[in-house]
């Protein structure tokens, strides 16, 4: 959406700043995403009285009726409409009415291609390959804002990777609602492996970044066919949210937690340096302390780098939102506690078994006297230079760690 208003000669501002036009991206993962989007579009408001604000994106998609009682909103627009937002702006500009256009999601069968996008960032681009998601996880709100499965071809996606590596930018993050479905919806057997191969063999890249995956996906063939590539980073971050099979089970997640942890060893086997990392919800209704503990214990065993820990949030909408014995507020709190206590003992762990060794670093940007970046492994690393090495990879040797990083 900014490469479009910059395409068409707008200039891009800080969301702090006064401006004409906001646009507001909404999510609607939680109740509490809803509830930030309705304050930012009233916030914005508030810096310039005359300005167009466009609400769009998830929330936007599945609230319609909620928005359109927002009076600061000029402008809403579901999924399907922000590859032509400029063009709405502008129609708002000459007719000054209010103007909806939310499209159904859930009908749309191809991938919306935005084609090759512009890049802020100096060292790493982010490459959407599919969107939608068909999992219909208890919890989640988000196949009913996204849609179906929709995945990108594989040669708009290649033709993006080559214009990145033009712009001299060496690692991708490949990313997507979820990612492990790529290709579902195509009739040729494509699938994810064989877009990633045809990925590895563009020149100028060196990294290849994966995005959330579904445990499923790491089958043994999966693996014997993505080790021979030599781009792909060694993190994983597989999506585990509870290591209780019944809380799995109430969740509709679509996997054990043996079979999660076959996943775990086979990419253990497959890289020796593997950094691991997961998300997991305390709190899910039902979780009681039995099962709670049995996750605790799990997640001892498994020892994931780094554990991105959530409190259930009921998401109107959602199976999960109705479901009876809601767990209370201050146990969530308290269970969450825990395993972020736990995950960053995990996390020194991992990082201390690096002093006195070297590291592979694509440097990203200076943070005072230190450049910063991260390994394939994605440790971040920061070494004293007054040198500027933004977008070099280069090693170095790592000395100490400092609240969870890596020194050199």
């Amino acid at each position: 959406m900014i490469e479009q208003f910059i395409k068409k000669g707008y200039t891009i501002v800080d969301i702090e700043d006064v401006a004409d036009i906001y646009v507001i991206n909404t999510c609607t993962v939680t109740n509490m995403a809803d509830r930030k989007s309705r304050q930012m579009l009233r916030k914005v408001k508030e810096k310039n009285n005359n300005a167009i604000i466009v609400a769009c994106g998830c929330y936007a998609q599945v609230a319609r009726e909620e928005l359109e009682k927002i009076s600061e909103i000029d402008i809403i627009l579901g999924i399907n409409e922000k590859n032509h937002i400029v063009d709405f702006v502008e129609k708002y500009m000459k007719e000054q009415q209010k103007e909806v256009v939310i499209t159904d999601v859930m009908r749309q069968k191809e991938f919306l291609d935005f084609g090759t996008t512009a890049y802020t960032d100096k060292t790493r681009a982010v490459v959407k390959i599919q969107d939608g998601c068909d999992r219909f996880c208890s919890y989640c709100i988000i196949p009913y804002a996204r849609g179906r499965v929709r995945s990108r071809k594989i040669e708009s996606i290649v033709e993006e990777v080559k214009a990145i590596a033009e712009e001299g930018i060496k690692e991708i993050v490949i990313t997507g609602i979820h990612i492990a479905s790529y290709g579902k919806d195509f009739t040729d057997g494509t699938n994810l492996i064989c877009l990633l191969e045809a990925i590895n063999q563009v020149k100028g890249i060196e990294r290849i970044r994966l995005g959330s995956l579904e445990p499923t996906l790491i089958t043994d063939e999966f693996v014997q066919r993505l080790i021979k590539l030599e781009k792909i980073c060694d993190h994983f971050h597989l999506s585990l949210q509870s290591g209780c099979d019944e809380t799995l089970q109430r969740m509709n997640r679509k996997y054990t937690t043996k079979e999660f942890k076959e996943v775990v060893t086979r990419l253990r086997n497959a890289y020796p340096k593997v950094a691991l990392t997961t998300d997991i919800i305390v709190g899910f209704p039902g979780e009681t302390e039995e099962e709670f503990a049995k996750t605790y214990e799990y997640l001892k065993e498994i020892q994931f780098y780094k554990m991105h820990i959530f409190k259930y949030s009921p998401r109107k909408g959602t199976k999960a939102a109705i479901m009876q014995k809601q767990i209370d507020g201050k146990i969530k709190e308290e269970r969450s506690k825990k395993l972020i206590a736990l995950s960053e003992q995990n996390e020194k762990m991992y990082n201390a078994q690096y002093i006195g060794k070297e590291v592979e670093v694509l440097f990203e940007e200076r943070e005072g006297k230190y450049m910063k970046g991260h390994t394939t492994n994605y440790m971040c690393v920061k070494k004293e230079t007054k040198e500027d090495l933004t977008g070099k990879i280069e090693k170095v040797k790592i000395t100490k760690v400092e609240d969870l990083t890596l020194i050199s």
